[in-house]
């Protein structure tokens, strides 16, 4: 029996949604709202006898609010030009991406007033999210009466992380009180790729692995960017912390950084905590390296041309991430298999090169002829590589 969902990530000024005909996980539809509440935009495709065709493509639309844009959306699924669904009694259910959980969830839940509560609390440690997150429920909630809403957690699969791995070697009152440890991020896509992962390893390979020992490497490369540790499906480490903010170079953000070069750099340059903020999340990384963009082509173009900073923003990138992926694979005691993913991971063929020359030490070897895609679901390690390699 097949049955209709609607997937909803609501951002702070956008939407994002895709329409799914399950269990064949096929999308029916998707597009996005962007610029909600000033100069909003809206792009709108549906599958036309296997083909993402686009009917709707928007510079202009009312949209004040989240609420506006889902109303819009809604009146967009069911239109008979547009649509793809009778009504809105077609969906059974709406998945909402949440950014974060806290230690509450460790899966995802299908949404009640003490789960809204919930959310609600995390609100400080993800300000620019959670609020968004939870306007999408409220107003689906508003709007579709009586059709479950489920919260879906960044933060949940990284729930198995060991204490010894999660906390900060801070004043232990700050935990307790405050909630202060690594949560990690990006969990709905670490937890998808290595469970791919897992299924390649076992059937190609039936009896050699122990499932339960599997030992994978995932990383989520984009202008947000993870790693994680997994081990038999469940994550030991993640390179993310408290806020997404910790790791390595990102697109505007810094990663890792001597919390007191902080410090300093806010006396010297008299910085408040919210202007401190917007310069480690929004004006550091590629952006703040480079100087050029926190788009990670237009820095390899930068580099390409000979512009010196550009190079030192890519060399950073390449170091730090080989650097991650080696300790990942000391704190898991080896890898079988290393996973690159998302808007980099899936199109950089020369990031991915790269990363896995720094790995020859571990015995990686790549696939030229076969690492030459873009998006697609491929292997491109070669036969005699003592760690598999994939693009998922």
């Amino acid at each position: 029996m097949s049955f209709k969902e609607l997937i909803i990530n609501a951002g702070s000024s956008s939407l994002k949604y895709q329409v799914f005909e399950m269990p064949e996980a096929k999308v029916l539809a998707k597009g996005i709202f962007e610029q909600i509440g000033t100069d909003c935009t809206f792009t709108h495709k549906v599958d036309k006898d296997g083909e993402e065709v686009k009917v709707l493509d928007k510079k202009s639309v009312e949209a004040k609010d989240h609420h506006d844009a889902i109303t819009i959306l809604l009146e967009t699924l069911t239109d008979k030009e547009t649509g793809v669904l009778e009504s809105m009694n077609d969906i059974s259910a709406v998945g909402h991406r949440v950014l974060h959980g806290g230690e509450e969830f460790s899966g995802s839940v299908v949404v009640t007033e003490d789960v809204k509560a919930a959310i609600r609390k995390c609100i400080p440690l993800g300000p620019l999210h959670n609020p968004a997150n939870l306007m999408g429920i409220e107003v689906c909630e508003e709007i579709m009466k009586g059709i479950p809403q489920v919260a879906v957690f960044d933060t949940a699969f990284h729930q198995t992380i060991p204490d010894f791995a999660y906390m900060y070697a801070l004043p232990y009152k700050y935990y307790l009180k405050h909630g202060i440890r690594r949560y990690g991020f990006h969990g709905t896509s670490h937890r998808y790729v290595s469970a791919r992962a897992t299924d390649f390893l076992m059937k190609k390979y039936p009896g050699k692995y122990n499932p339960d020992e599997l030992k994978v490497v995932t990383c989520h490369l984009g202008n947000g960017s993870s790693i994680t540790a997994v081990k038999g499906g469940k994550c030991i480490d993640t390179s993310m912390g408290l806020t997404p903010l910790d790791g390595f170079i990102m697109g505007s953000r810094c990663g890792a950084v001597d919390p007191t070069a902080i410090t300093y750099i806010q006396a010297k340059e008299n910085l408040s905590p919210s202007e401190t903020d917007t310069m480690m999340n929004k004006k550091s990384g590629f952006l703040g390296i480079s100087g050029v963009s926190s788009d990670m082509r237009d820095v390899e173009n930068a580099a390409a041309e000979g512009n010196e900073r550009a190079q030192l923003a890519l060399d950073i990138f390449y170091y730090q991430l080989t650097k991650l992926i080696g300790s990942y694979t000391a704190a898991l005691g080896g890898v079988d298999a290393i996973c690159f993913t998302a808007g980099i991971g899936e199109n950089g063929i020369g990031t991915r090169e790269k990363i896995c020359e720094n790995l020859s030490y571990m015995g990686v070897k790549i696939d030229k002829g076969a690492n030459n895609c873009r998006g697609k679901e491929v292997k491109i390690s070669t036969a005699d590589s003592s760690v598999e390699v994939y693009v998922i």
